[in-house]
């Protein structure tokens, strides 16, 4: 019964954020809170919550105020040369434009961090989207994409997770799979450079007061420069622009207008070096780790503040400010407790799992590691890492050392499917993610779900042409 309910609630629970019939923040509430009282739990669910919520408070304080950093030195114009230099490096062209996201956001992931990987690939790339009109969707699916794939570094935290629970060397894990890493990179471009098409082609029919009416999308994506005459239609579109910095230009007049905007009133000019200053401290105390994370975040944004808007009421407005997207990701993460309070508390997971084991018949055991690696790509999305990797992983590969597959191998198949697990819900880094990007959850699991589960499947499979997952 357990098992039933557990698969149920998370079936219930994707089905109605994909469909939109229900916020992520209440399908985390009212699904786990219905199921797990079918479940029994009863008046006890509410301790089973509490306990789970008393992990989030750090991670909320952590995005809430990593929120309000990254808002504010956007708002003062800190991002404002590097979009200009992006704008000009990479051309008005959204196939560069998404194919650059996915580099960058590869390049940060190198640091083993999720949320800061995103906070740095949204502030520097989002404003680049709204000024092209390029869907923000694709921002975040490329980011998640290319940070997921690289979650597998083994200082990211999956792959020593695998190594310990089997007590195998964390470099036996890792080295073998870099075939794998580098096929994953390589799809997640790949998708990257299809979607950039897609947007391409997208903003050629819908988006004719900046790009005009075209015949050849080579007239107006060409590294960034517009030809005159290229119009065909006649209208105000690309015939009358001429200039290398076509979109720059644009964007300056306030003919697009985003969170950039040159005449905006929180513009700082005369505090920029001082700004990136405090950003590049905060980098390094990220990197360094060298006190809580969340505090980091404090003190940078209380100086922020103070520095530049010594008002209080400019410091209440800019609060005001960023008030919405706090409240969108801090009340997410709040009501994943919910959602892992039940599965935990419930007993669910520790049922789904041994029944996921059980099921697998005799004469599939020397595929196990195989099989590891396409379990590893749901069970790693609905429960937590700890919980697949200390719980699950040490039981399949018991079963597997029967056939002569050695715990090596299984970890290398265990870690295939974290592309996949860093799109969960229950991953707080996604959360802080699509809020920064103001995307919904849904929305992103429909463009990023599938493509992750390629890129997981065929990490699988090179890890199993190069030897590095055998068949026993």
């Amino acid at each position: 019964m357990l098992v039933l309910l557990g698969f149920a609630m998370i079936a219930v629970f994707m089905v109605l954020i994909m469909t939109k019939k229900l916020t992520p923040v209440l399908a985390l509430i009212i699904v786990p809170t219905i199921f797990g009282l079918f479940a029994g739990a009863g008046l006890g669910i509410g301790s089973m919550v509490m306990d789970s919520m008393k992990s989030m408070t750090s991670t909320a304080a952590l995005l809430m105020f990593a929120i309000v950093y990254f808002g504010l030195m956007i708002d003062v114009g800190l991002f404002d040369p590097l979009v200009k230099f992006i704008l000009r490096k990479l051309g008005n062209d959204p196939a560069k434009v998404v194919l650059g996201t996915a580099i960058l956001a590869a390049a940060v992931s190198l640091d083993g961090d999720g949320s800061t990987t995103f906070i740095l690939t949204t502030a520097a790339m989002l404003p680049v989207y709204l000024r092209l009109k390029m869907s923000p969707v694709v921002l975040t699916c490329v980011a998640g994409l290319a940070n997921g794939t690289m979650n597998i570094l083994p200082w990211g935290g999956p792959t020593a997770r695998a190594a310990t629970a089997l007590k195998v060397d964390v470099n036996d894990v890792f080295v073998p799979m870099v075939p794998s890493l580098i096929a994953g990179l390589v799809v997640v471009f790949v998708f990257s450079w299809l979607l950039g098409l897609q947007e391409r082609n997208r903003l050629r029919a819908t988006a004719p007061e900046i790009w005009g009416d075209v015949a050849d999308a080579g007239d107006v994506f060409d590294g960034g420069t517009r030809r005159s005459g290229a119009g065909t239609g006649g209208g105000p579109g690309v015939g009358l622009l001429e200039s290398t910095e076509t979109l720059v230009e644009l964007a300056d007049t306030g003919l697009t207008a985003t969170a950039l905007d040159p005449n905006r009133k929180t513009l700082r000019p005369k505090l920029f070096w001082f700004n990136l200053g405090l950003t590049v401290a905060v980098m390094v105390m990220l990197v360094a780790n060298l006190v809580p994370l969340p505090y980091v975040f404090m003190v940078g944004s209380a100086i922020a503040l103070l520095v530049n808007f010594p008002k209080v009421k400019e410091q209440g407005a800019q609060l005001v400010a960023h008030a919405p997207s706090i409240v969108a990701v801090v009340s997410m993460v709040m009501a994943a407790a919910v959602l892992t309070g039940v599965l935990n508390g419930t007993g669910m997971v520790k049922e789904m799992s041994a029944w996921l084991v059980h099921i697998i018949p005799a004469e599939m055991g020397p595929f196990m590691a195989v099989i590891t690696g396409l379990l590893s790509i749901p069970m790693t999305f609905f429960m937590s890492n700890d919980a697949f990797y200390f719980g699950v992983l040490p039981v399949l590969s018991e079963t597997a050392a029967h056939y002569g597959i050695s715990g090596a191998e299984m970890a290398r198949a265990s870690i295939t499917g974290q592309p996949f697990h860093l799109q969960s819900p229950l991953v707080p880094a996604i959360l802080l993610l699509v809020s920064l990007a103001k995307v919904e959850l849904g929305d992103h699991h429909k463009k990023v779900l599938w493509r992750t589960a390629v890129i997981s499947v065929v990490m699988l499979a090179v890890g199993m042409l190069t030897g590095a997952i055998g068949i026993g």
